[in-house]
């Protein structure tokens, strides 16, 4: 986990962790993820799943040209950034896909206090839009992150994109321990830190996994 660097050199530094205690919570997550699987993944098993992202108005202009071998249009992978589209189509061969369109309503994104936990189709979408932990200057990548509620799901939080973010297993304790808020704008997840942290107290966002 990379330590969190101070934003144009005035805010004050936010992980106050040594680099052993860096290093031990990041075993501690990748343990918590083999876990969680219910078994680590042999060679051979399962195929790799592919999450393709297309924003709903770029989705409804290409629908007229369906049937043709479009080449045009680009993707994005975490580590590598974008690449062209045909690319992601060829290393979508032998994986599963996992349609995910951005501002599209074919999905239930929020089934408000129905239940405390993410399903997959909400927590699919989450990853989409945040594609790591959101906690500023963390560069922990989704896989190894949780769903936490906005707005705590014990005090009337719904369970929806629009109320959840994912955080790396550090950070969400932070987020607890530390009294952080979130605020949603624009459809991405804002951080206002405790005044013990920052007086000001100025809402600052992860810029790591977008620059936008």
């Amino acid at each position: 986990m990379a330590s969190l660097s101070a934003e144009d050199g005035e805010a004050p530094p936010l992980d106050l962790r040594s680099r052993p205690q860096r290093l031990l919570d990041g075993l501690v997550g990748a343990c918590k993820v083999a876990l969680a699987t219910g078994g680590l993944p042999a060679a051979g098993g399962l195929r790799p799943q592919v999450m393709a992202t297309i924003d709903y108005r770029d989705l409804v202009q290409r629908l007229g040209s369906a049937g043709s071998d479009n080449e045009g249009g680009t993707g994005s992978l975490l580590f590598t950034g974008p690449i062209a589209a045909s690319t992601v189509r060829k290393l979508a061969c032998d994986a599963d896909i996992i349609p995910v369109v951005l501002g599209g309503k074919g999905r239930v994104l929020d089934i408000g206090r129905a239940s405390r936990v993410f399903p997959p189709q909400i927590r699919k979408a989450i990853t989409a839009r945040d594609r790591g932990c959101a906690f500023p200057g963390c560069t922990i990548p989704a896989p190894w992150c949780e769903a936490h509620h906005i707005t705590y799901w014990s005090r009337g939080g719904t369970t929806g994109t629009g109320n959840g973010t994912l955080l790396c297993s550090h950070h969400h304790h932070v987020i607890h321990k530390e009294h952080w808020n979130i605020q949603m704008r624009t459809g991405i997840p804002w951080f206002i830190p405790p005044p013990h942290l920052d007086p000001a107290q100025t809402p600052r966002r992860n810029t790591y996994f977008r620059l936008e």
